[in-house]
């Protein structure tokens, strides 16, 4: 349903609230906020990340960044901790182990009574004496260097348990990571995921750049997110900076965003069909997902819609007239392609059942986009907190209730079909005037941050910008990127399965290395 406000009208001072917490009451805000959102999946809020943030002293705060419910403000606590030590989250809001442990990493601040007190982003050997990031972000710095050692794992003793360390280098040419079975014949007993071998220190990296240069930046965290990534960045420096995008603009966002879904969906479709053996299926999903890219590339001149939404709109126009006509022609085969698979019993056969994710697991760990929707968790924030012209448009959120491979699919497949009736949407909304407009048209609501999001093809994506309007650069980004939640859920479907079913059940979550290493 349309949001009841227009996108042009909603005032910006209702984005975001913050409150500032001393540390000794964090535990109990926190479960405060259980009580008063609720701890169970029909509850309409949680905390969605935390992060470090240093002032111009050198001392550090954290920031938890909450989502209050659909079409509410979002929530901000700031907590002290230039002592260097916070009480740890993880016990009552299980999602925020994995922020805390990144935050220990690389930036020294430790979280006491952390159900899982290991490194995450340093792997042990490669840890070194004083936090990477503790007093800054030097580009040109040597990279990190040390010698592999053991880490901490489920220690799995019993008759004929095998261990088997499968990566970081892996065959094909998937991205590197390194995944630990142990398991009895075919039957997984612990499955553990070491990721961040390529952690390239984005978010630092945009600490002193300005506007200009972190759009670059932005859509090259996860390059298949681009589109994604750059329209957080610039709604949350448009709310830094008071401006509003032109009407125009906010209509071709929503075209670009959803562009970008299409042609991932359908390489997912086209890698899921290979993970069942579907040889045929797997080569029309990816020539399906070249046509969309070949669309883009006309429309924007990049493949991957680079180079075109800045912070105020769009860099330059657009010509829809192509466009239309290029969806007219392969809609049809996207249809039918997507009909042919979810009647094929052998298909159907290997997603059945396969990885389920159990309802009260998606939640509590923390588990976005189609992941979460297709364990029955209805959120979307293209609905929930509405942004460009989404709250315009009409549009169906599909979920499913089962949890497994099929109903991961069947979700996306849903979301193909809304996004070719959003595009249509978008192009019919589409009124001649400015594209971009880069002056302040409303106070912003916290002077040098600013909050912007988007439903990304993974999930909900949120960026936190903090600016220094003097030197008119930035100090800091946060990035709350969906496949850094949904790598820390993924295990939790592979225990107790096999490893017939593995390779189906990560093809069913379409995550991106990249995208959580950041």
């Amino acid at each position: 349903m349309p949001h009841p406000e227009s996108s042009t009208e909603r005032p910006i001072e209702l984005l975001f609230e913050t409150q500032t917490l001393r540390p000794d009451k964090l535990l109990e805000a926190a479960q405060s906020l259980l009580d008063d959102l609720g701890d169970t999946p029909s509850a309409h809020g949680r905390i969605q990340c935390a992060y470090a943030l240093r002032d111009a002293e050198g001392k550090f705060s954290v920031r938890y960044i909450i989502s209050q419910g659909a079409n509410q403000p979002w929530g901000i606590w700031s907590v002290d901790a230039s002592s260097g030590t916070l009480p740890s989250l993880a016990n009552v809001l299980p999602l925020l182990g994995w922020y805390e442990r990144e935050i220990q990493d690389l930036y020294g601040i430790t979280f006491t009574d952390h159900p899982e007190p290991y490194p995450l982003i340093l792997h042990e050997g490669f840890i070194p004496a004083k936090p990477p990031l503790q007093t800054g972000f030097d580009p040109k710095a040597e990279p990190i260097r040390g010698q592999a050692e053991p880490f901490a794992e489920a220690n799995m003793v019993g008759d004929d348990i095998q261990r088997l360390p499968f990566g970081p280098i892996r065959a094909d040419v998937v991205e590197s990571a390194q995944f630990v079975f142990h398991y009895i014949g075919e039957g997984i007993l612990h499955y553990h995921p070491r990721l961040f071998y390529k952690h390239r220190a984005m978010e630092a990296r945009f600490e002193g750049v300005p506007i200009s240069a972190a759009c670059v930046l932005a859509e090259r965290v996860s390059g298949v997110d681009s589109v994604a990534h750059v329209l957080a960045f610039s709604q949350a420096m448009e709310a830094a900076l008071g401006w509003q995008a032109p009407l125009r603009a906010q209509a071709w966002r929503v075209v670009l965003a959803e562009l970008e879904r299409l042609y991932n969906h359908l390489q997912f479709f086209g890698h899921l069909a290979k993970t069942t053996t579907l040889k045929v299926a797997e080569a029309e999903g990816i020539w399906l997902e070249e046509q969309v890219k070949q669309i883009n590339g006309r429309l924007t001149g990049s493949r991957f819609l680079r180079g075109v939404i800045v912070p105020g709109g769009l860099r330059r126009d657009l010509d829809a007239t192509a466009l239309i006509a290029d969806l007219n022609a392969l809609q049809p085969q996207i249809e039918d392609y997507l009909d042919t698979l979810a009647n094929t019993r052998s298909y159907l056969d290997r997603l059945l059942t396969t990885g389920v994710l159990p309802r009260q697991v998606a939640f509590d760990q923390g588990a976005t986009g189609p992941i979460e929707r297709a364990s029955d968790l209805d959120r979307d924030l293209r609905r929930d907190h509405g942004y460009a012209l989404y709250p315009e448009l009409q549009f169906a959120v599909p979920t499913a209730t089962e949890g497994d491979a099929d109903a991961r699919a069947r979700v996306r497949d849903q979301e193909i079909r809304q996004s070719l009736h959003l595009i249509r949407q978008a192009l019919n909304k589409l009124e001649p005037g400015p594209i971009c407009r880069t002056e302040s048209t409303i106070d912003p609501p916290m002077e040098g941050m600013g909050l912007g999001w988007a439903e990304a093809v993974r999930g909900g994506l949120i960026y936190a910008v903090h600016w220094d309007a003097k030197t008119e650069r930035l100090t800091r980004v946060k990035i709350k990127e969906p496949s850094f939640s949904n790598w820390r859920v993924f295990p939790f479907t592979v225990n107790d399965s096999n490893m017939m079913d593995y390779a189906i059940n990560e093809a069913s979550f379409g995550l991106s290395v990249a995208g959580a290493d950041r």
